[in-house]
This record gives structure tokens, C-alpha cells and sequence, in this order.
């Protein structure tokens, strides 16, 4: 809900600047299911302060080599530059899992689900491209992946913000002061390639997506905003893999 401070600039003389760019928002952004979010982790490199606990957690000591991404990449990322990458035919992925707080609103059946769901578009999006193995070995890339922080869209509000039309403007209005649409969900993930054998850590990256003001996540179930998040997740690991390898997909 906008706070009145933030309807008055539809009054006066500011209404011709914020119509224009509410409509430029919905043109940019009226077929996206997801839409980039800044993780704290990528808050705490721009001001200084230390990772969470999630990050150093997951990546360990790797933690460290995360710098921001480039636009329109995952907020904070990590590439070795001396990696021979063209080696890594194979991907061992490895069960995805679920971080969240002791206190976490997410039940362990929905946990289960999410995790589930991610693991089995990673594994469709990369079999693709790669050979999907079980266990280590020569030219194998280890694939380890988080899904954390997720949370639920309100779907009868979801459908309305996106779809009528007064709404939607005002949505969209919303999402200019606070970077975020109303009523949607959310999801972080983090992600870890390593040598299956040496272990050596070869890729890393942390990225957070939200509900975006396309009519595919109006529709959606409230998880749909997250597994939409999955779902682009799944195919940008799997380009990026292929870019760093210089090589096209086996379907183009």
C-alpha cells in the first residue's frame, strides 16, 4: 500500500514526470515474471560492512572473492580467470538446499517442494549441455546450490496489483521508490562451482529476485514468484557455463 507522502506526487507538477516514468517501468519490465533485487550481502559490500552469516556459511573462506556483478548479472560474483573451463563437460549437481532462520515461516513440507523444484530445473537446463553424473571425477564440475530467504506472494492481491489497471500504475509507482512490486514473493540463491576432484573453488554467485509485474506471475500460486525466480536461475547458470566455455547450446 503507498503511503500517502508518496501519492502526493501524482498532484502538481511532478504527475507528467511520474506517469512517464511508471510507463516506461511497464514497458521495460510488463513481461517479466521476475525482476532483480539486491540481496543484503550485496548491501553490506557497498557500504562497507561484513557478509551474513549465509554467505560466509555456504561459501566459507571463498566468501572473500565475491565482488558485484555486471548489470543485469547476479548481484555479487566470483569467476577464476585461470580456469582451463572447456575441461567441465560433466556437472555433478548436487542436492539443492534450503537455508532460512531457526524461526523460519516456511514448513518442511514447502522446503521440500522448493528444493525439489529447483534441483529438477537445474537438472533439465543443464542435461541439455552437460552429462549429469553422481560422483566425482576428471573434467566434472561440482554444482552446489542454496535456495534461502524465500517468501510468499499474496496471490487475489498478486492478480489485482498486475492486472487492473489503476492498480498496476500505482503498483508500479510503488516499485520505483521502494525497488519492490506489492503483494509479491521473493528468493535468494546462492551458488558454488567447484573441481569435483581438487576441489578448487571455480565459480560463485549470489543473486536475489522478486515478483515481477508480468501476468504469468499474476497468475501464479503463492511460490510461483520464487519458482519463477528458479526458473531464470536454472537457465542463467546454464548460459554462463556455456559462455565461459565459448560454446552454444546443443539446441541452437
Amino acid at each position: 500500500m503507498i503511503k500517502k507522502a508518496q501519492v502526493r506526487t501524482f498532484t502538481g507538477i511532478g504527475v507528467a514526470l511520474t506517469l512517464a516514468a511508471v510507463l516506461t517501468a511497464g514497458l521495460m519490465a510488463g513481461c517479466s515474471t521476475t525482476v532483480e533485487s539486491k540481496p543484503e550481502a550485496a548491501k553490506a559490500l557497498e557500504t562497507g560492512g561484513s557478509l551474513p552469516e549465509n554467505v560466509t556459511s555456504f561459501f566459507g573462506a571463498n566468501a572473500s572473492k565475491l565482488a558485484p556483478g555486471p548489470e543485469g548479472g547476479a548481484a555479487l560474483v566470483y569467476i577464476d580467470p585461470n580456469v582451463q573451463w572447456s575441461q567441465y563437460t560433466k556437472i555433478q549437481l548436487m542436492p539443492v538446499e534450503f537455508w532460512d532462520s531457526a524461526d523460519s515461516k516456511v514448513s518442511a513440507s514447502d522446503q521440500q517442494t522448493l528444493s525439489s523444484y529447483f534441483y529438477n530445473v537445474l537438472q533439465t537446463d543443464l542435461g541439455k549441455n552437460f552429462t549429469i553424473v553422481n560422483q566425482p571425477g576428471p573434467g566434472v564440475l561440482t554444482l552446489r546450490v542454496a535456495l534461502m530467504n524465500a517468501t510468499t506472494a499474496t496471490p487475489g492481491l498478486r492478480s489485482i496489483s498486475v492486472i487492473v489497471p489503476q492498480a498496476k500504475v500505482i503498483n508500479m509507482a510503488q516499485s520505483l521508490v521502494t525497488g519492490s512490486y506489492a503483494f509479491v514473493g521473493s528468493a535468494e540463491a546462492e551458488m558454488m562451482a567447484t573441481d569435483s576432484v581438487t576441489g578448487a573453488f571455480l565459480a560463485g554467485a549470489v543473486d536475489q529476485r522478486a515478483g515481477g509485474a508480468g501476468l504469468k506471475g499474476a497468475a501464479s500460486f503463492q511460490w510461483g514468484d520464487s519458482e519463477n525466480a528458479m526458473d531464470y536461475w536454472a537457465q542463467k547458470i546454464n548460459s554462463r557455463l556455456l559462455e565461459v566455455q565459448g560454446r552454444q547450446p546443443a539446441n541452437s
